[in-house]
Formats: C-alpha cells, structure tokens, sequence
C-alpha cells in the first residue's frame, strides 16, 4: 500500500474538518439560545383624546384634548445610573427560541404632558363646596367651551407615563442581500413584532386646585407593534432602530390625593426608538 491514498484522504479529512470548523465559528450563523437586552431613548406623538374627570362634587369630560412629550435631547442622564429613568427611555431583555423569533418582556418610560392655556369643549358638571378654593369653576357645562388654564388643571404622565409590556417579535439577516460578507462584523437585519401589557404611570395632577397626587399607580393596558432595523457589530454589539404604534387605555387613573377622584382616558401613539444593546450566550 502506497501513502499518496493515505496521504490523500488525511488532506481531504482536514480541509472539511476546517470547513465545518470555519461555519461553526461564525456566530452569527444561528441565533437560537442567545439572550439580548438594549436601552435607548425615544420621541412620542399622541392622538387626540377625550378625558373624563370624576369625584364626590364633579364629573366631566374635556373633549379632544391634545398632549405632547417631554424630550431631553441628547443628554448624559441617559447612561448616568441616578438619573438614567428621567428621560424617556426604553428598556427590553429578550430570548431567541428560534433563529428567527425571540421573546422579551420591556419597559417604554414615555412623557405625556397635556397642552394647556387652549380652549377645549367641557361637558358635565363641578359642584364643589363654596368653601372649596376650587369652588369658582362650578357650574354646568353642556359641550360649552372653556378655557384650559394651570388653574383650572394640570395634567401629566411625567414620571411617567410607563408600559411595561411582554413581546414576541421576528428578526430576519437580510446582510447576504446586500453584500455584506463576514456577518460576524456586521449584520443587518429586519424586525417586527407585537406586545401587549399593563399601564403604571406617575401621573402628576393638579385639579380643580386640590393637593397634587403623585404616585404610581396602575391605570389600564395597552398593546402595539413595532418595525425596525437592527445593525449588529461583532456579533456582540447592536443599534436598533425602532417606528413603534400602539393603542392605550387607562380607565383608572388616580388624579388627587382624596381616594374617589379618578380619570380615565385613551388614546392612540406613534414612538420612534434608538437602543444600544448587546447580544450573548449564558
């Protein structure tokens, strides 16, 4: 027996096992297993919502109210660790069951700050004691318009307003689309997904000039879904690029520090979301 056949197949054993060592290193190859988590900042707009107010003296609803958010820009509270909850921020720890779809629950802690100094259609009633300091906003309102001063109300979900959600999402590599060769050093892929979860807003509320509640509280629900881009850096570093729309109600919202004062609302939201985030094997 001569060694070229011998010699022969030693070559071809080692150039397969370094080809399927070669595709076994490359990380990015399967996504099944790893665990991820991200925080990043973002920017709302809300739609128009009618806000019904009621109490042991009054009940009525300020129709088409209008709300904005509170950005911070970019600032160092974001990664400052006793103040990184000021701005509005998001934060998301997920799994990948599969290479293509993931499970994660997160926190959106957005700002909604409604628009004073307008003037608003009120229909209902105020009836509060004479000796209430309140008192000089009684009277009957059948859609009349009123206008919305600081006095009058104060209207926040600054601290804020929180939705804390679980979520199941689809990630797809479209990096051989576009000619990317090593994943490993960058990938690109395209994510979608839906959530739903629980409201515990802050809300920061000052009505009819009685004291000011400010506490957390949990208000109602809310659902949403997300597209994005994700833009991953040796296969350990990402930035996500996230449109997200959701639907919120909250039907128990805690307006003074009297117990039977409460409001409800609910309304429709577009966020836009940049995260930061790292992806991993335990």
């Amino acid at each position: 027996m001569t060694l070229k056949p011998v010699l022969g197949l030693a070559l071809l054993f080692c150039s397969l096992n370094l080809i399927s060592q070669e595709t076994a290193a490359k990380y990015t190859a399967t996504n099944k297993g790893k665990f991820f988590f991200s925080w990043g900042g973002n920017r709302e707009s809300y739609s128009k919502s009618d806000i019904h107010f009621k109490g042991n003296d009054y009940d009525f609803t300020i129709k088409d109210a209008t709300a904005h958010d509170k950005p911070k820009g970019w600032h160092i509270d974001y990664v400052n660790p006793s103040r990184m909850t000021i701005p509005q921020t998001n934060a998301k720890f997920g799994y990948f069951v599969s290479n293509n779809y993931t499970v994660s629950i997160g926190l959106d802690h957005m700002k909604y700050v409604m628009d004073n100094n307008q003037t608003k259609n009120i229909d209902g009633y105020i009836d509060l004691p004479d000796s209430d300091i309140g008192s000089v906003f009684n009277g009957t309102y059948n859609n009349d318009a009123v206008f919305i001063s600081k006095n009058f109300l104060q209207f926040e979900h600054t601290d804020g307003l929180n939705y804390i959600y679980a979520e199941f999402a689809r990630y797809d590599d479209i990096s051989k689309f576009l000619g990317l060769p090593n994943t490993d050093k960058f990938q690109i892929n395209l994510t979608e997904g839906l959530a739903g979860g629980i409201l515990l807003p802050k809300t920061n509320s000052t009505l009819l000039k009685k004291d000011r509640y400010d506490d957390f509280h949990l208000s109602g629900f809310g659902v949403s879904a997300h597209a994005g881009i994700n833009f991953t850096f040796y296969k350990h570093f990402f930035m996500q690029l996230d449109m997200k729309g959701g639907y919120i109600n909250m039907s128990d919202i805690r307006t003074t520090q009297h117990p039977t004062d409460r409001a409800s609302q609910h309304f429709f939201y577009l966020q836009r979301v940049v995260a930061f985030g790292g992806l991993f094997r335990i």
